[in-house]
């Protein structure tokens, strides 16, 4: 199958290409540069030119697909709405090109957007009032698309997906421990992030391409909750730093842009999708990937 990929270059994105090729898929990368460009091309995917909000040359990349990944997303979390509506716009453009054609579209979307405290499952639907709230209208506008003739499923996304060259939220209470002095989470630690290894999830990407039925919902969940006072105890451990709670009213000034993140108790199932798809995650789970030296050689 000939697949376009936005995202191509991505931390997820570039393991959904290399799952792709490995299993015998032709790729065809959207590439916004020209180092991304030769990205795709040394890791033997057709580049294609163009951007999130170019729509022609998302329409252009279906097109020539069979078969479309959307990984991609603008991370502008100064206007993170925009970015949400640029996002959804691009699977319009691209679910436009692949309407009454059977092809598969697969969507990328967010564990955050659930009800906070509650175990989220497949059938867990977005929360208006959740910090995830901006991927909420893609997913909706992606799964509608069924109706259409796409074949489109959607891929939750867990706040933590972790593995080497990890650029998220991980790196960032790493880099917050290094400046602050102290390894720290709110309150009580007990808040938990669902998590994922990359691998696992690009896997996940692959199957949702060959083999999800139109109109599913699907978890890349393989830790259903790890509580952030644990994350906070490696990251502690490695950098020789005191672990710390921070009382809930100074989480803004000691975590600035993650305190949102930080504070979140989000747990999550993958459990109906791996039944639904065979998907088994092998690769490490959270904790035992964060504590490796990797995580803490400085970038």
């Amino acid at each position: 199958m000939r697949v376009f990929v936005t995202g191509a270059t991505g931390f997820v994105g570039s393991a959904i290409v290399r799952e792709l090729i490995d299993a015998g898929h032709e790729v065809l990368g959207l590439a916004r540069s020209d180092e991304a460009a030769a990205t795709l091309t040394a890791a033997g995917a057709a580049v294609h030119r163009g951007s999130l909000d170019d729509l022609d040359s998302l329409r252009r990349g279906a097109a020539a697909a069979d078969g479309v990944i959307h990984a991609a997303f603008i991370h502008n979390y100064a206007d993170l709405t925009a970015a949400g509506v640029t996002d959804k716009l691009a699977v319009e453009a691209m679910g436009a090109e692949l309407a009454h054609s059977g092809r598969p579209l697969v969507v990328t979307s967010v564990i955050g957007h659930l009800t906070p405290g509650q175990l989220g499952t497949e059938a867990s639907v977005p929360n208006s009032s959740s910090p995830g709230k901006h991927r909420a209208a893609t997913e909706e506008a992606a799964l509608a698309l069924a109706s259409q003739g796409v074949r489109v499923s959607v891929v939750r996304l867990p706040l933590s997906v972790h593995g080497d060259g990890d650029t998220g939220f991980v790196p960032g209470l790493i880099q917050i421990a290094r400046t602050k002095g102290v390894s720290a989470y709110v309150g009580d630690g007990a808040n938990r992030w669902p998590a994922v290894h990359r691998l696992d999830a690009a896997q996940l990407y692959r199957l949702a391409l060959e083999a999800a039925p139109a109109g599913t919902t699907l978890h890349a969940i393989s830790d259903e909750g790890v509580p952030i006072r644990d994350m906070a105890g490696v990251i502690g451990r490695r950098l020789g730093l005191p672990v710390v709670s921070v009382p809930p009213e100074e989480a803004a000034e000691h975590f600035g842009w993650l305190t949102h993140f930080v504070s979140m108790d989000i747990p999550a199932s993958g459990t109906w999708t791996q039944e639904q798809l065979g998907w088994r995650p092998v690769h490490p789970a959270l904790l035992p990937d964060l504590d490796r030296e990797q995580y803490f050689t400085r970038r």
